[in-house]
């Protein structure tokens, strides 16, 4: 039996200290340092999916206060199976998940920030971004889709947007999927073989792919820039699916332990009715 990390380690293990410049070579890809033994991720998971629930359960009714959870991640780091597999218990009732691609011509007639305000979750939700405004940061430096003066400001408005959310009750969790170069051809090939996962492929991921080390440098920047004592980054390492689960699912549930939602009293007592 391995020991299990506390949520503390876990944060520890993968923030991305504010106020520090990190290099993304410095975290690890695997996992393995905090948990070395797969079994031991799995019931981990399983453990905090069941708590995420109850603690959800908590939210919806206190209504006083929500939680955004933002995954980001080059093409294959996992958003969508650490979104189903974190959030396998919760009721769908007071969770709302978002897939942020390609802007609408109506998005691209307004500021960049106005299409992500809309779907931030109204208090007693949780909220998924799968992608977020970060893309205008990093596939809008790597493709050139906006002069880089601009792109250097965004760092900026990002970075008050996301405080002005703080201050208006909405914890924010943000989430780098980090992998391999390996481990994304790894997947990409395993899409394209697997005739129930070939809908995923896009061909246009392997132009993206010859850019890996330009993607890499603008999440490096993106992390360096916009990790704040407010809001800071965590870099999880991917290449194992149910480790990246089992860290994603630690850092909610610590985050929602923080919050300490209450079941709020309505004032009834039980003696006040007779129900035949």
């Amino acid at each position: 039996m391995f020991d299990r990390p506390n949520i503390e380690e876990i944060r520890k293990a993968t923030l991305a200290k504010p106020g520090k410049k990190i290099s993304l070579d410095e975290y690890t890809t695997d996992g393995t340092e905090l948990f070395p033994d797969k079994d031991e991720a799995k019931r981990s998971l399983k453990d905090d999916a069941l708590a995420i629930d109850e603690l959800q359960d908590r939210l919806y009714a206190e209504k006083t206060q929500g939680m955004l959870l933002i995954l980001q991640g080059i093409d294959t780091s996992g958003k969508d199976g650490t979104t189903k597999a974190v959030f396998s218990q919760t009721s769908p009732l007071g969770l709302r998940v978002h897939a942020f691609g390609k802007p609408s011509s109506n998005e691209l007639a307004r500021d960049y920030l106005w299409r992500i305000h809309n779907f931030i979750p109204r208090l007693g939700e949780i909220a998924v971004f799968n992608r977020s405004h970060y893309e205008d940061v990093l596939i809008g430096r790597v493709r050139g889709l906006a002069p880089m003066s601009q792109i250097e400001q965004r760092y900026e408005q990002i970075n008050n947007f996301e405080k002005h959310l703080t201050q208006n009750n909405i914890k924010i969790v943000k989430v780098m999927l980090h992998i391999s170069r390996r481990t994304q051809g790894e997947r990409l090939l395993e899409r394209l073989e697997n005739p129930n996962k070939r809908w995923k492929f896009n061909p246009g991921d392997l132009e993206d792919r010859k850019l890996w080390d330009e993607y890499q440098e603008a999440y490096e920047i993106a992390v360096n820039e916009c990790s704040t004592d407010e809001v800071p980054w965590f870099v999880v390492p991917s290449d194992s699916r149910v480790r990246r689960k089992a860290i994603v699912a630690r850092l909610v549930r610590g985050a929602l332990e923080d919050m300490d939602p209450k079941i709020p009293d309505p004032g009834y007592r039980p003696d006040q009715f007779v129900i035949d």
